[in-house]
């Protein structure tokens, strides 16, 4: 089965074709670029440059997983509404993952790891895995410091992503260089069950975290003196 990765969550815009069977997930093509300001112009193209390369056509796809976040507002939207159009236009199901899970699942090594994304604001978005891959706390929103008291409770031996690089001394982990952002392939693997059960599609409600930087106005501020 065919099936279209998206994940616009972290500066990474990332679009991936692999397919799915009892076997297991193989992966067909990938694009990813980093650029936190230009989401919206990069992953159209992507997802154009990777039915160009392996040779099939949107109409051969089964499924489509997108990335949920957690994510800044404008960049995390871009995915889920590329996903949530070409769904519905395709008439095929869209399945959502947690995006630090693609991370979380193949940085495990059989030892607990913190994933931190950049959340800007000098928080992190973040989440702990146990070694064999499970999510065990978040996903949620914080400082660096209070992260790394959390993770330190929850006997975390390192730090993997975006933003584990970006605040590595206050994290006061070992760093992993890889994975830094969410791997496709790990994200259609938490998906693949679903996709192969042709389970019914799914909203794709984002995972935001906290409300956007931009409010609508409380009250009105006269004009003249």
């Amino acid at each position: 089965m065919l099936v279209l990765v998206v994940d616009s969550a972290t500066p990474a815009v990332t679009a991936a074709l692999v397919r799915i069977t009892p076997d297991g997930v193989a992966p067909v093509a990938a694009r990813r670029a980093v650029d936190a300001r230009a989401h919206g112009e990069l992953l159209a193209p992507q997802v154009d440059a990777l039915f160009a390369e392996s040779g099939d056509r949107p109409a051969d796809l089964a499924a489509i997983v997108a990335g949920l976040g957690p994510g800044p507002f404008t960049g995390l939207r871009v995915g889920l509404v590329t996903a949530v159009t070409m769904g519905q236009v395709l008439g095929i199901p869209t399945y959502g993952v947690c995006s630090l899970d693609g991370v979380g699942r193949p940085a495990a090594g059989g030892e607990p790891v913190l994933v931190a994304t950049d959340a800007r604001r000098r928080e992190v978005y973040w989440a702990v895995y146990a070694g064999t891959g499970e999510r065990v706390a978040g996903p949620d929103v914080h400082t660096p410091a209070e992260v790394a008291g959390r993770a330190g409770e929850l006997g975390a031996t390192a730090a993997v992503g975006d933003g584990a690089h970006r605040y590595a001394d206050a994290l006061g982990l070992p760093l992993r260089s890889e994975p830094r952002y969410p791997d496709p392939v790990a994200l259609a693997e938490l998906a693949a069950e679903r996709v192969l059960a042709a389970a019914p599609s799914e909203p794709l409600t984002p995972l935001y975290l906290r409300r956007p930087d931009a409010v609508a106005a409380t009250g009105r501020k006269p004009v003249l003196p």
